[in-house]
């Protein structure tokens, strides 16, 4: 099947989609816990960068499971095809000219690493949402952990499925940081990245 199909190019490139945009397109890649603050302070710095004409889309992990990966599981094996996924679409959106954010788990290293390969290392900044277990339980925005925990979850990034830690982010935050910090941190780090 592979052999029969042929790549189209098209007329308009990334780089005139990027200098029509007057800025540079990329992936920001926030990853942590469930209940970590990596949608809320997705929501917020796109919310920064719209009122400075860049042109965003968001990509949240809920949101995109109650649609193109409506069809996966958690099991490791379908975690791994639901961030294979995000790369592909983040990278459609980059080469739209837009300044894409995406606010996933991502609990695997090797499926972040996919996904930088995806973009390209030059197009992707990863964000490390480092709020510890403890708050993101006793915050539980969603009710995930009491489940987990009851036993009613299984393969719960944290408690029964592993989150392997990022090395080397681009930039780290933590619980003790609000949101306007993290916003404030992140933006301040990849200013020069929206630059053409």
């Amino acid at each position: 099947m592979a052999k029969n199909i042929v790549r189209h190019t098209y007329r308009i490139t990334r780089k005139e989609r990027r200098e029509d945009n007057s800025h540079n397109s990329f992936l920001i890649f926030l990853t942590g816990l469930s209940g970590s603050g990596k949608s809320t302070i997705a929501n917020a710095l796109e919310q920064q960068l719209f009122s400075e004409g860049i042109k965003t889309y968001v990509l949240d992990g809920d949101n995109v499971r109650k649609g193109i990966n409506k069809d996966l599981s958690f099991s490791p094996e379908d975690r791994s095809e639901n961030n294979r996924r995000i790369g592909e679409v983040a990278k459609l959106l980059i080469d739209a000219g837009l300044v894409v954010i995406a606010a996933f788990v991502a609990p695997y290293k090797k499926d972040r690493a996919f996904i930088r390969n995806t973009v390209g290392a030059e197009n992707y900044f990863e964000v490390f949402v480092n709020t510890s277990l403890e708050e993101c339980e006793r915050r539980d925005v969603k009710g995930l952990y009491k489940k987990a925990r009851e036993g009613k979850i299984k393969n719960m990034t944290g408690i029964s499925a592993p989150y392997e830690e990022p090395e080397a982010p681009g930039v780290e935050v933590t619980e003790k940081n609000t949101v306007e910090e993290s916003v404030e941190l992140i933006y301040d780090t990849i200013a020069n990245k929206l630059r053409l």
